[in-house]
């Protein structure tokens, strides 16, 4: 069963990962909330060279993948997402907040781990940062005023990789604060499936604006 379960979260989550860099070359934008794929890029990278060093074991191999894919997507926030942000922002501006937040999402992750050991890190940050991520999916989806460089395979996908570990680690492990984190995820990801869906469905009513008329976007 953990085995499984941890397979199912790595394929799920690694169908959102090949969506968005799908997505963000086809709409030219960055298909995950940047906060989130800061802390994401940052989780990922920093627990695959410490899997490597001390336990090769399915998740290290996960973790690695997701960390490939979330370069690309990277990629495609430096490249394109500039445009989601007003003119008096500058390029050299957007790059260097860019690495101011990236250069945070590494730093908590750090303070996580100073704080609660590696395997507590983990979890309880990968958790919260997943509840973060889940409130950010609505927040982009309502900035841009419509579903551009979104879908409902990222919202599915996102739902099941998320639901699948807390099974494992909140359920099966009975630790009650992953459990509670894992229901607000759960929470948010069907009404963002569910917003999705209706956006889809009445892209009138939404009223998507001109990129460059559009308000801030620094999800």
């Amino acid at each position: 069963m953990s085995l499984f379960l941890t397979v199912l979260s790595g394929l799920a989550w690694t169908i959102v990962y090949i969506e968005s860099i799908r997505l963000g070359f086809k709409y030219k934008t960055y298909a995950m909330p940047v906060a989130a794929l800061a802390l994401n890029i940052g989780w990922e990278s920093i627990y695959s060279v410490h899997g490597l060093a001390t336990d090769v074991s399915a998740q290290t191999i996960i973790n690695i993948a997701w960390a490939l894919a979330d370069v690309v997507i990277v990629y495609t926030f430096f490249r394109f997402g500039r445009a989601e942000l007003p003119k008096f922002v500058t390029r050299p501006l957007f790059i260097g907040w860019g690495v101011v937040v990236f250069g945070a999402a590494f730093a908590v992750q750090a303070l996580f781990i100073g704080e609660f050991g590696w395997s507590d890190g983990a979890r309880y940050s990968a958790f919260l940062q997943n509840v973060l991520m889940s409130g950010l999916f609505i927040a982009m989806l309502v900035a841009r005023r419509g579903t551009r460089g979104q879908s409902m395979v990222i919202a599915v996908a996102k739902w099941i990789g998320t639901l699948a570990p807390t099974i494992l680690i909140g359920v099966l492990g009975n630790l009650p604060f992953i459990i509670g984190l894992g229901i607000l995820c759960s929470v948010f990801d069907l009404i963002y499936i569910g917003l999705l869906w209706w956006a889809k469905k009445n892209p009138g009513r939404i009223g998507a604006a001109p990129v460059e008329e559009s308000q801030p976007v620094t999800v």
